[in-house]
């Protein structure tokens, strides 16, 4: 890349916490997030947000008459996107672009008002315009008062990282100076859980039988155990060399596959191969300390993935881990809280490994780091980070 993209701020609410501190905590302390709600008509294991970020959620949604008949995805996103744009230092006179994507977007609303047609016979009035996929970016201008473009997209599982593209592509243009970027979803629904079990990918363990109910990382395990987790992210992204620069952007790629079915990737991900050797162009091989994978706990998913790593990398692989062991699968956020889980081990110079896979020993620091995504499709993102 011919400038510096820097990441000068970055929040999360997921089932980590809400603030930097207990998100590392919680990373340190090898334990799933997991817990059962009663969704598709049976106990199933998610990833929900913990009592504090709850009602960090609650707050919002009583603070404005408006925010009450918001979906949790927008609301997750005004926490994340408050508190960001607060540590950046981006006061009120400040101009700068929001691309906040999802995946599934108003799942939770769409649900309750399409039932509520089936048995009434008609439409809430805010039906619409509070489950268009727009709604989003826009409650987000609406609440920070912002004046720059907003900009709201569904790449499926690489959305968040696909924002932070785009902002990218903003600020190399000279078109804007500052991008508020990230993703949020919140798809712990009966609906969205059922689609993921007829697809026969989400985990059938039992948490209280087993210590690991989803498998991210084991590439041997002989059933698919994705499991669904809900959350927000974004970070602030400023053109050049600044000092409260939290790391830097420095390698960007991405690439789709050909399709052979809806949710198909090829036995090498291709596309990954193609995303990695883009975001790596120029760079030495050796300097790249660790991976986070996209590796959603399926069979196929996981063991392709790694299979493109060690085409690119051979056999000198850096140390490569994944979070969605700990907090399951959050779609279209899932990319933005895997560079947060980059950036707080680039922050602390420590490896987070999977803890039942194999054993992986850091023996230099961690000052560059890839992290991956991909969605349905065959949609791959890499991006590049680096301390300084």
């Amino acid at each position: 890349m011919n400038n510096k993209i820097a990441i000068t701020a970055f929040s999360s609410i997921s089932p980590l916490g809400n603030t930097s501190e207990a998100v590392w905590k919680k990373y340190l302390d090898n334990q799933h997030c997991f817990s059962k709600q009663f969704l598709d008509q049976q106990q199933t294991s998610v990833a929900a947000l913990e009592a504090e970020s709850e009602q960090i959620i609650a707050e919002i949604r009583e603070s404005d008459i408006k925010y009450k008949f918001l979906d949790d995805s927008v609301l997750f996103a005004i926490a994340a996107s408050r508190k960001a744009v607060d540590q950046a230092g981006w006061n009120a006179d400040a101009v700068f672009g929001i691309n906040i994507g999802s995946s599934r977007g108003a799942t939770d609303l769409f649900e309750k008002h399409y039932r509520e047609y089936l048995d009434t016979g008609k439409a809430q009035t805010l039906a619409s315009p509070t489950t268009t996929l727009g709604n989003i970016s826009s409650w987000i201008a609406h609440d920070l008062q912002s004046t720059g473009p907003e900009i709201s997209h569904s790449i499926t599982c690489s959305t968040a990282l696909h924002a932070l593209l785009n902002g990218i592509a903003w600020l190399k243009s000279g078109m804007a100076d500052k991008f508020l970027v990230g993703g949020s979803e919140a798809p712990l629904t009966d609906f969205t859980i059922a689609q993921m079990r007829a697809l026969k990918i989400y985990s059938r363990i039992d948490q209280d039988k087993d210590l690991w109910p989803n498998l991210a990382f084991d590439f041997e395990k002989t059933q698919n155990t994705m499991i669904l987790g809900e959350g927000a992210a974004v970070c602030c992204l400023e053109a050049g060399e600044k000092e409260k620069a939290v790391a830097y952007v420095t390698g960007v790629g991405y690439a789709t596959e050909i399709l052979e079915h809806n949710i198909s990737i090829s036995a090498e991900a291709t596309c990954f191969q193609k995303s990695m050797k883009m975001a790596l162009k120029d760079v030495a091989l050796e300097t790249i300390d660790a991976i986070v994978m996209h590796a959603p706990g399926t069979i196929k998913g996981d063991l392709t993935e790694l299979r493109a790593i060690e085409k690119v990398f051979g056999s000198k692989l850096p140390l490569l881990t994944t979070n969605k062991w700990k907090i399951g699968h959050t779609f279209g956020a899932s990319g933005i809280l895997s560079l947060e889980l980059a950036l707080l081990m680039l922050q602390h110079d420590t490896f987070i490994e999977v803890p039942f896979g194999p054993k992986q020993t850091q023996t230099k620091s961690i000052k560059r780091v890839l992290i991956n995504a991909v969605g349905f499709g065959g949609n791959a993102v890499s991006i590049l980070i680096d301390k300084s």
